[in-house]
């Protein structure tokens, strides 16, 4: 049997391996950081500039705040039979000190979280297609 290729499921966001990277961007005139990549203007309210270069983001960050997804989020959301409730975190990076939100890993319940938590990034599969797996970040706790 043949195994499907994984592929990020929003191009461009993040790398997927062994160790998976989100790919932001920082402004070359305030080193402000951003994710997604930002490549227009800064939107730091005190930089006019338009350059930035692309940058790995910290794999590790803390639990600024976090929620429960107990319905079924609207299209282009995808459920394959069942929908399953899920934890979301705002998670501080470590080293941009900039929040990313994402989901947390499956397995770990908005129970089992706590503002200030430690957590690292992970990928794993968001839905497949005939042909591959779509794989999406996000943040499982160190701890647990």
């Amino acid at each position: 049997m043949l195994r499907k290729a994984q592929t990020p499921a929003i191009d461009g966001w993040y790398k997927i391996g062994k160790k998976p990277q989100l790919i932001g961007s920082q402004c070359k005139k305030c080193q402000t950081y951003f994710f997604p990549k930002n490549d227009r203007e800064c939107r730091n309210p005190r930089c006019s500039s338009t350059e930035f270069s692309e940058t790995s983001l910290s794999r590790e960050g803390r639990i600024w705040s976090y929620t429960n997804a107990c319905y079924q989020p609207p299209a282009p959301y995808i459920v394959d039979n069942s929908f399953i409730p899920f934890a979301i975190a705002a998670v501080e990076l470590e080293v941009e000190k900039l929040i990313v939100l994402g989901q947390v890993a499956t397995g770990t319940d908005v129970d089992s979280l706590a503002i200030g938590m430690q957590v690292e990034l992970v990928i794993e599969p968001l839905h497949e297609t005939e042909d591959e797996v779509k794989m999406i970040w996000k943040w499982r706790p160190k701890d647990l």
